[in-house]
């Protein structure tokens, strides 16, 4: 019987952007920007909701989760991919391309969990405003917080540490510009339909149970808001949670196009397509929307910058007269 010999993976190559020799100094540049703003964006609320007192209520530490998972996302994905651009391709060790996966996962299970909190949050504040400060209290909030990270990293690690044990032969290249977890699978040598069933099960506890918990609370939302007599209170009430609802629609519009995707059309690059979307787009929106939709961030905002200008002024002051 012949033996067939087969290398072991040790280094992965992602082809990233192919065929964009015009315009990859084009894409650069705005990738680059995109991601500059995220950053300090999310840096921005992340300080404004720690520094600000009135910012210190639920729904602005989810919005101070929210960032750092952004933060998390970007950080991962955008500098090997400008590295791409600039490289017409990647070579990323195996180890690393896991690892990639596995923050990449996280920080989406983990955005997942945080918008379904957010949406009980403000569930809360408008269905039942009077038991609010009740219900909502430190130590729920807290809770909260932890069993999203528990179960975020968690429920991809299982993944992850599955793909370690299949066995990897060749190929070694992957046409993506990250290592997500179809292209990852289609690199293996092994029977990997188990893991293909893992996986489609564990979307159902961070992406399609979170939606529909979402959905049913803007339902009793909607509701309620509707039962409001006047126009103005009716107004205030949606303004309450449409930023949110931005965020949301953004959010698991584009996360459900991609892994509720036929496998089969895989080839024809709908992941690649989407993706960037959710990697660059979203992060980059989610502090655009709540800074320029929230009149509360931009009045903490223009507090932070007035402070700094006068302590600035001040010891410009102090050291002329010195």
């Amino acid at each position: 019987m012949n033996e067939r010999n087969h290398t072991i993976v040790i280094e992965i190559f992602l082809l990233g952007f192919k065929n964009i020799h015009k315009f990859k100094i084009l894409l650069f540049i705005l990738l680059l920007v995109v991601y500059c703003v995220t950053i300090c964006g999310n840096l921005l609320i992340i300080v404004l909701v720690s520094c600000s007192r009135t910012l210190h209520s639920p729904m602005y530490f989810f919005i101070s989760q929210l960032s750092i998972f952004d933060i998390m996302l970007s950080t991962d994905i955008v500098p090997n991919t400008l590295a791409s651009i600039i490289a017409e391709g990647l070579v990323m060790s195996f180890s690393g391309c896991i690892t990639q996966f596995y923050i990449f996962g996280c920080s989406e299970s983990l955005e997942c969990f945080i918008l379904a909190a957010m949406a009980y949050d403000r569930y809360l504040a408008i269905c039942n405003p009077l038991r609010y400060t009740t219900i909502m209290n430190f130590s729920l909030f807290l809770k909260m917080i932890l069993i999203s990270w528990i179960l975020g990293a968690t429920l991809i690690l299982v993944t992850t540490l599955s793909i370690f044990g299949l066995e990897f032969c060749g190929p070694n290249v992957i046409d993506h510009f990250f290592c997500d977890f179809a292209p990852i699978i289609q690199l293996t040598c092994s029977d990997h339909s188990t893991l293909d069933i893992l996986d489609f099960i564990l979307t159902i506890p961070f992406i399609i149970f979170p939606f529909f918990f979402i959905s049913f609370t803007y339902i009793s939302i909607c509701i309620n808001i509707l039962k409001i007599s006047s126009t103005s209170g009716r107004r205030k009430a949606f303004s309450t949670c449409s930023s949110h609802l931005i965020v949301v629609s953004t959010y698991y519009g584009t996360l459900m196009n991609v892994y509720m995707v036929p496998s089969d059309l895989y080839s024809y690059n709908v992941n690649k397509i989407v993706s960037p979307l959710y990697t660059a787009g979203t992060p980059l929106l989610n502090p655009i929307v709540y800074s320029l939709r929230n009149q509360e961030i931009k009045a903490a905002l223009s507090k932070l910058l007035s402070s700094l200008f006068t302590s600035r002024t001040f010891g410009q002051i102090m050291k002329t007269n010195g």
